[in-house]
C-alpha cells in the first residue's frame, strides 16, 4: 500500500549571531536560511536565541559589567512577535519554499519591561507556532521571564509534524510529555549545550519520542563580541563548540553530525516512515503510555 509520508531534508544551521545586531543578525540568517535551501533543505533549524545573543553563562555570570547597558542593547536587537522580523522569515520561506525553526530573544511591543527565549516556527505564510520557553535555566533568569506553558503543541504542516523544545526544557519529563502527546515526527531542539550530556539526551528523545531529532546548539567566538561590549569576558576563544546533529527514531543513531568547532550546515534526508515504526515498537504517549495508571500522579 502506498504511503503519505514524506521524506524531508533538514538543515541544523550552526553559526554565530552579528552579536546584538538584529538587523544584521536576520540578514545573516535570511542568508543561511537560502544557503540551506541551496542545498535542498525543506525545514530548516537555527539554534537558540540566535536573534541575537545568547546570555551564555561563559561570561554573564562574571560581576563588573554595566548591566542596564546590556539590558538595554539585549532589549533593543529583540524581536516582536508579530512583526516586521516574522515578516521578514516568512517571505523568504515563501520565496525558498521552506518552513523555519529560529530562536529569538522576544519583547513585548505593548507591554515593554520582560524578554522571553523564543522559539519561532515560520513558513511560507507567517507564523506557524511561537513557543516561550517555560524555566530559564539559572542566570537565564537574569534575562528572561518564564513562558506560560500554553504554547507546548505540535504543528501539523506539509512536512510532517513538527513539534520541539529549548535546551533544557528537554530534560523536564512533563515537558516533553505535553509534546510527545501531539504525535511529533520530527522534534526540534535548539539549544545552548555543547556537552557530551547532551547527545544523550537528543539520542533518548529520538528514541523515546519515535522521531528525528535535530539538534542545533550554539558556536560562537570571543572574536564575534565587539571591543564596546558592555560585559567582561572570559579569556577564552570559544564559549559554545556547537555540535550541531540529526538523530533518527527508535535507534537513538547520531545520522548527521555533530559538527564541532565551526560554523557549518549539517544536512539529512529524515524518512517519516521511520517514525511509524519507532512507534509501532514504543508509542510513550500513545499504546506504550498507560496513563490510564500513571497520569495523573498516584497521590
Amino acid at each position: 500500500m502506498e504511503t503519505t509520508l514524506p521524506t524531508v531534508r533538514v538543515a541544523a544551521v550552526q553559526a554565530m549571531p552579528v552579536v546584538l545586531d538584529l538587523e544584521a543578525s536576520l540578514e545573516k540568517a535570511l542568508g543561511l536560511l537560502s544557503e540551506a535551501a541551496g542545498q535542498g533543505a525543506e525545514l530548516v533549524v537555527f539554534p537558540e536565541t540566535f536573534l541575537s545573543l545568547y546570555p551564555s553563562y561563559a561570561w554573564a555570570h562574571l560581576p563588573g559589567g554595566d548591566g542596564d547597558k546590556l539590558w538595554e542593547a539585549l532589549w533593543a536587537s529583540s524581536v516582536e512577535v508579530p512583526g516586521p522580523v516574522v515578516d521578514r522569515i516568512a517571505d523568504a520561506c515563501r520565496e525558498l519554499d521552506v518552513i523555519c525553526a529560529i530562536g529569538v530573544n522576544e519583547r513585548e511591543a505593548e507591554r515593554p519591561g520582560s524578554l522571553y527565549n523564543t522559539l519561532l516556527l515560520v513558513g511560507p505564510y507567517g507564523l506557524l507556532n511561537r513557543h516561550r520557553k517555560l524555566m530559564p535555566t539559572f542566570h537565564e533568569r537574569l534575562f528572561h521571564g518564564i513562558g506560560a506553558g500554553d504554547d507546548l503543541q505540535v504543528t501539523a504542516t506539509r512536512l510532517g509534524r513538527l513539534g520541539g523544545l529549548i535546551c533544557w526544557e528537554n530534560r523536564m519529563p512533563l515537558a516533553r510529555w505535553a509534546v510527545l502527546q501531539g504525535g511529533p515526527q520530527i522534534w526540534l531542539a535548539p539549544t545552548a549545550d555543547d556537552s557530551e550530556g547532551w547527545q544523550a539526551t537528543i539520542r533518548h528523545i529520538a528514541i523515546e519520542a519515535g522521531a528525528f531529532v535535530v539538534s542545533v546548539p550554539q558556536f560562537i567566538e570571543r572574536a564575534a563580541f565587539g571591543d564596546d561590549f558592555p560585559w567582561p569576558l572570559p579569556d577564552s576563544d570559544v564559549f559554545g563548540r556547537g555540535g550541531a546533529a540529526v538523530v533518527a527514531p527508535g535507534s537513538g543513531e547520531v545520522i548527521a553530525g555533530p559538527l564541532y568547532d565551526a560554523d557549518g550546515v549539517v544536512v539529512a534526508d529524515c524518512d517519516l516512515r521511520q517514525t511509524l515504526h519507532a512507534k509501532r515498537w514504543f508509542d510513550a504517549a500513545g499504546h506504550y503510555s498507560r496513563a490510564d495508571v500513571l497520569w495523573p500522579p498516584s497521590k
